[in-house]
């Protein structure tokens, strides 16, 4: 029954999400035929202000790309947006999400950089974050289970979708009106993170049983009313009692499984070769679509070997316990799709694809602290090579990408070990899904605002320039 109500929830949530990608799309629909009306009849139409309107929402930016770079100085813009940077990247990392809904507001109003450098110095903030947090849970292991906290079957098998979804979402950055991604955004973020909450409202209840029972056991054993000690959630629907692996360290030799991580570097190598191979082509030339459809087998390829190992079972996702050991066709296609999902959202709006793996990782049943680590160690390989492509591009100063990287890489290491802490002495695992929540919903916040705010600039400034021509046009 828990097995049934675990699919629909999936299932809902798939439909939802795809729902509002249909609606994106008819809307896209809609706005080009409108669009070609107004070119082939423009003398019928000039005094329709609401095609007018149409017409000009669905235009993108039609000058040139002009960055905007402010001096490096110590001043108060600086402070602040380091403040609010380490801030941002510590609760990121601790939910594993990177933070991007944070970075790019903070670099944009606070800092002073243009969209395209804030989101490239994003991603270098992202990246060091990430890296950080994949260094520090090296050593990790499983709260419940005896593996590493990293889930790498579970990172290879959505892994090399994102990367393809990220792809894909930059071509639909192209293809979406601004104001279509702002209300994507801001519809996908506050419902990811109202799920996220309520995930961990009950993950709480449940902890909350496990120290009562915890409690009334020392009880029992006339071991005095002492702290209760720590015991996590159990991994899976298993009946053995949990063991606490939560202090526990080995060296990373013994905790990295080598052959799941080279065979997610060959998928970061080959997709940053042909994305830069893609830059000294002719775009729309077939070279570039051929080099474009090559990431398709490249990333379906490995997903699929890690797919049907998970199938036959020679390989299993141990970190849900006894439900990664039996796998369907369409539980595998759900991941999978779910991995270009997050890519698609992660490549539209400028951010890491924490934001859907997070929550989905929670709903199947990962417990939150590999749920965290595992995403952000999928973050990882999409953020540095977003990274790369950007520095090749020369799309962000290199001394305030250090900075920034700098302080993001400082801020995630110790935000892992501040709520580690605080996770063995309150036994409060959902403290991370609580966390989580809280980042997704603030960054629906500030970028939903900063969207908002350039589209109503952009209609005045519109305005303001169709007067203007109207008066030389009457002069």
């Amino acid at each position: 029954m828990a097995q049934f109500g675990l699919k629909r929830s999936v299932l809902r949530s798939i439909m939802l999400n795809f729902l509002n990608f249909g609606l994106a799309f008819m809307l896209i629909s809609a706005e080009r035929s409108l669009k070609h009306g107004e070119s082939t009849k423009e003398s019928e139409t000039n005094n329709n202000f609401f095609l007018k309107a149409i017409n000009f929402l669905w235009q993108s930016d039609e000058s040139g790309y002009q960055h905007v770079w402010p001096e490096m100085e110590f001043n108060w813009q600086i402070v602040l947006g380091s403040i609010i940077g380490f801030f941002g990247a510590a609760f990121g990392s601790v939910g594993g999400v990177g933070g991007g809904g944070i970075f790019v507001p903070m670099l944009s109003l606070i800092i002073g950089f243009d969209a395209k450098s804030a989101t490239a110095i994003s991603k270098c903030m992202i990246m060091g974050a990430a890296a950080s947090t994949v260094y520090y849970n090296l050593k990790l292991r499983h709260p419940t289970i005896d593996m590493p906290i990293i889930d790498y079957d579970l990172a290879l098998l959505i892994q090399p979708m994102l990367m393809l979804g990220i792809s894909l979402g930059v071509a639909f950055n192209v293809i979406f009106a601004d104001w279509m991604v702002t209300i994507l955004l801001i519809i996908l973020f506050i419902g990811t993170s109202t799920k996220a909450f309520f995930k961990g409202v009950e993950t709480w209840k449940k902890e909350t049983i496990l120290k009562k029972e915890a409690a009334r056991r020392l009880v029992s054993n006339d071991a005095g009313s002492g702290d209760v000690e720590y015991k996590p959630l159990p991994g899976g629907p298993n009946s053995d009692p949990p063991r606490d692996n939560t202090d526990k360290e080995i060296t990373v030799w013994e905790n990295v499984c080598w052959k799941e991580f080279g065979l997610l570097c060959f998928v970061w190598v080959a997709f940053l070769a042909l994305q830069i191979s893609k830059n000294y082509t002719t775009t729309c030339s077939v070279a570039y679509w051929v080099l474009n459809l090559l990431q398709i087998p490249v990333s379906v390829g490995v997903s699929l070997y890690e797919a049907v190992g998970l199938y036959r079972g020679w390989r299993v996702i141990a970190s849900k316990g006894d439900q990664g050991t039996n796998w369907r066709v369409h539980q595998l296609a759900t991941y999978c799709a779910f991995g270009v999902l997050a890519g698609i959202v992660g490549g539209l709006l400028g951010l890491g694809g924490g934001f859907i793996m997070g929550p989905l990782f929670l709903e199947l049943g990962v417990p939150p602290q590999v749920s965290s680590a595992t995403a952000t160690f999928a973050m990882t390989f999409s953020s540095s090579m977003s990274v790369v492509e950007y520095y090749l591009l020369k799309r962000f100063p290199v001394p305030y990408a250090l900075y920034f990287t700098a302080v993001a890489t400082v801020a995630a290491f110790i935000g892992q070990h501040v709520v580690r802490r605080l996770i063995i002495v309150f036994g409060r695992a959902s403290l991370i899904i609580f966390i989580l929540a809280f980042t997704i919903f603030v960054s629906a916040i500030s970028l939903g605002g900063v969207g908002i705010s350039s589209m109503i600039g952009k209609i005045e400034r519109k305005e303001y320039m169709g007067f203007e021509n109207l008066c030389k046009y009457e002069g």
